[in-house]
């Protein structure tokens, strides 16, 4: 489905675009195209659950930038060493729409000719292409691009340039929390980019964005990073770096590179009047891009630490209220009874001021902090409490855990047939966005469906939305733990590309 992100800091007209694109003449300024996992996985979103994988083998350079140095007339030397690591990413995927004997002949309908009851004729499909860039990263054949851009995917191929080589690619995994896929392909001759640490990057470096742009082959724009830390872009782990170097539909995926040639950011997002490119795009930083990445080849997920609290930024006319000179911080706003922050003794009022020995500068922070950390790991914490400092030893949980942990005590099991085969997720308005759903539709969206489960084999799909199950609505993760699954089979109210369906899950099957 082509989707929008809508920044709430922009006016009505200016759009948050992912820089994917479609294989189509005439590409509409604005349209985004937003396709999904390839079906090759186990889980399709997606995470796969193939955790034996060897680990990319990457070339990490973390040495300083010369900014002090002798002007630079061309920046071809750069491009020569990182432009063979940018590949051209196609994706297609086939839907099936059933049309009934009325669409298809209207006359039949309203005049009732013979036949307008006989059976509906056999579905059509229906192929949908998009493109989008990727970056070689390891001589094993793992590449990094944008979960957007090869979500929904049936098949995803991958095209090396400057030979023009097409492979056929795996999709390892991806994490719409973060917008990072991982693909992987089995080819020799490799040269992958090596990475740098987009920590360093400062504001006012020149940087190279390289990729695919609405399909006319490789290209190279260069600019600078004009800001960092940007976030409200309707994902749930941001740390964009800003750049004001051309990124335009076709570049998602693609690499932004520092003027040394090292990897630092995997362009994404445009902000944009029309869909093109006005000098604001935004890269995820490839620390983040690389943490994500090695999960997903580690664990065939993302593994989050969890702490169990709701927390906020330090307003400048709170702080007074906690003794605070430096408005900076995450106040904490409430604790979630049992989770990690309880048991460590967190309180709502507290603000957490360095987790694990790193100043928390904002609620964000604190969020990639403990999201990017290890469960079952203890984490030093320093709060301020009513004006005075404490330490505090917090064992992180994993995040999604506490949900599955009640669920199985809650009944007699037969949910954990089916329901751990999805990820669902409540929606909100950047989910809504994302999946093109309605803001009147309320419910459940799956974001993952385990392939060849009995939730694959009845049906559901990501990018689906669950409204009722057994006749009951559900809003919330929390209305699952209140239903019965004492049944032989599960009925689901869903919506599905724009209408509601009803599917059947039968629950001695064997998935």
């Amino acid at each position: 489905m082509d989707s929008h992100r809508t920044s709430s800091r922009v006016s009505v007209k200016q759009t948050i675009s992912l820089v994917c694109s479609k294989v189509r003449l005439g590409i509409l300024a604005g349209l985004l195209l937003a396709l999904s996992v390839s079906a090759v996985n186990d889980w399709v979103k997606g995470g796969t659950l193939r955790p034996n994988r060897p680990a990319p083998s990457l070339a990490i350079d973390s040495s300083p930038l010369e900014r002090e140095g002798t002007s630079v007339v061309s920046f071809a030397p750069v491009v020569q060493q990182a432009a063979p690591s940018v590949v051209k990413v196609y994706t297609s995927a086939t839907s099936s729409r059933e049309s009934t004997r009325w669409q298809q002949n209207p006359m039949e309908r309203f005049f009732g000719f013979p036949g307008w009851d006989a059976p509906n004729p056999p579905q059509t499909p229906q192929t949908r292409e998009g493109l989008g860039s990727g970056v070689i990263v390891s001589p094993e054949g793992y590449i990094l691009t944008n979960y957007h851009v090869i979500k929904g995917a049936d098949e995803v191929k991958v095209v090396i340039s400057p030979d023009e080589v097409t492979h056929v690619a795996e999709v390892v995994g991806g994490d719409p929390k973060s917008d990072v896929a991982v693909l992987k392909i089995d080819a020799e001759g490799l040269r992958p980019m090596d990475l740098g640490d987009s920590d360093q990057i400062l504001v006012g470096d020149l940087v190279l964005a390289i990729g695919n742009p609405f399909g006319v082959g490789q290209t190279v724009t260069m600019g600078m990073v004009s800001a960092k830390g940007r976030a409200d872009m309707g994902l749930e782990y941001e740390d964009f770096i800003q750049t004001d170097a051309a990124i335009n539909p076709g570049n998602s995926g693609g690499a932004l590179v520092d003027a040394k040639g090292r990897l630092m950011g995997i362009n994404t997002a445009i902000l944009s009047r029309s869909g093109g490119n006005m000098g604001i795009g935004f890269a995820i930083p490839i620390n983040l891009a690389k943490s994500v990445m090695e999960s997903l080849i580690a664990n065939g997920e993302v593994i989050r630490g969890y702490l169990g609290i709701n927390i906020q930024d330090l307003r400048p006319e709170m702080a007074s209220y906690f003794n605070l000179d430096e408005k900076q911080g995450a106040l904490v706003a409430d604790v979630v009874p049992d989770s990690p922050a309880q048991v460590s003794g967190l309180q709502p009022g507290d603000v957490v001021m360095v987790f694990d020995g790193k100043p928390v500068l904002g609620s964000r922070e604190l969020k990639l902090m403990v999201g990017s950390s290890q469960p079952g790991v203890v984490y030093e914490v320093k709060v301020l409490r009513q004006g005075k400092e404490l330490l505090l030893g917090v064992e992180l949980g994993q995040l999604g855990e506490p949900f599955l942990q009640k669920a199985s005590h809650s009944s007699q099991g037969n949910e954990q047939v089916w329901l751990k085969d999805l990820e669902l997720e409540p929606l909100n308005r950047a989910l809504k966005s994302q999946y093109g759903v309605p803001q009147s539709v309320d419910g459940l969206v799956i974001v993952a469906v385990r392939q060849g489960s009995l939730a694959w084999n009845a049906g559901l799909r990501p990018g689906n939305v669950v409204r009722e199950i057994n006749r009951t609505a559900v809003m919330e993760m929390a209305d699952l733990r209140q239903l019965d699954f004492d049944g032989p089979s599960v009925l689901l109210r869903l919506w599905v590309d724009g209408a509601h369906v009803f599917r059947v899950i039968t629950l001695n099957e064997q998935g």
